[in-house]
């Protein structure tokens, strides 16, 4: 898929979902590697850096997306030839999307073994790493059942409705402001992640805060399923992650807030859910502890301090 292309269609939410977003920026990239006509390295490294910026300044929370360049591009400053370079982006990426689907494969078995049978779980928003949860354990032939959010305003909740329904879980569609109502009905919550910071607090679609403060009030216990990719490592620099405010429009039509010229709609895409209202957050590399996330950062992530200064490192991409 062209850059141009795959970049709108993550501006507008076609693509959407922090790792489905991440897969689709590394085949961009991989894509756009095999097309660039660059007699040298330099100016092959220019075209690379270009694509990726246009592709950066889609969605600024989701650090899926700055990691997944990260990875893609690390090397690209010591190749020798343009050839080589190409072919260095191509089997980065195509690294990338394998581990990607994996990771989603190994914290659907890991996250499984903490849910148990009979079990009642409350999901927010759709997220790939989260339903891998909830779907395993089915598999292993564990009785549940699902409370699912409507997830205003975008409706992702009826993405998920429709997954669990098809595979044959039975489930209740609520509106996002019901969560409170049935909180005491549920055992568990299993929600996935857009980031990750280094003190463990939690960015996600919006909701997902009041979620985990009723979880906390109602003592059920909060699972966050996130790749290791989605951990910010400019959080470590205390730099804070900007949540995206997306088009009033999509909360309240044009024509009608044309009408209200004394209102102004806020739709803030995601919030932020604290460190001390997480229980655990589980990996493609195992389940932590929140207070943990520091160790993603530096042992799976390669990013130490030293690393801000690099060309293709968090210092070169804003995370925030």
């Amino acid at each position: 898929m062209i850059v141009p292309e795959t970049a709108n269609k993550i501006k507008s939410m076609e693509i959407r979902g922090a790792g489905r977003i991440a897969r689709a920026v590394a085949e961009a990239l991989r894509d756009h590697a095999l097309a660039v006509q660059a007699p040298a390295p330099a100016a092959f490294r220019e075209e690379m850096e270009r694509a990726a910026s246009t592709l950066l300044a889609t969605r600024p929370t989701a650090v899926s997306l700055p990691n997944a360049v990260h990875i893609v591009l690390a090397d690209l400053g010591h190749a020798k030839t343009t050839e080589e370079a190409r072919a260095d982006v191509v089997q980065r990426a195509d690294d990338f999307i394998r581990s990607s689907q994996h990771a989603v494969e190994q914290i659907a078995q890991f996250g499984a073994s903490h849910i148990r049978d009979g079990d009642t779980i409350l999901t927010h928003c759709n997220s790939e790493a989260a339903l891998g949860c909830i779907i395993e354990a089915h598999r292993q032939g564990k009785e549940i059942e699902v409370f699912a959010t409507e997830v205003r305003p975008r409706n992702q909740g009826l993405i998920t409705i429709r997954t669990l329904n098809d595979a044959g879980i039975k489930t209740n569609f609520i509106v996002d402001s019901a969560v409170r109502s049935f909180i005491n009905d549920v055992d568990l919550v299993i929600v996935g992640a857009d980031a990750v910071t280094v003190n463990g607090a939690v960015v996600n679609k919006i909701g997902t805060a009041q979620v985990a403060h009723s979880a906390r009030e109602a003592r059920v216990n909060m699972v966050v399923a996130a790749e290791t990719y989605k951990f910010a490592p400019r959080t470590i620099l205390g730099e804070l992650i900007r949540i995206e405010e997306r088009p009033g429009s999509e909360v309240l039509p044009d024509e009608i807030a044309r009408t209200l010229p004394l209102v102004t709609v806020r739709n803030p895409a995601f919030d932020v859910t604290p460190a001390e209202y997480v229980d655990l957050i589980v990996t493609e590399k195992g389940a932590i502890p929140p207070q943990m996330a520091y160790v993603i950062i530096r042992d799976y992530l390669g990013w130490g301090i030293d690393e801000f200064h690099t060309p293709f490192g968090p210092a070169g991409f804003n995370c925030e």
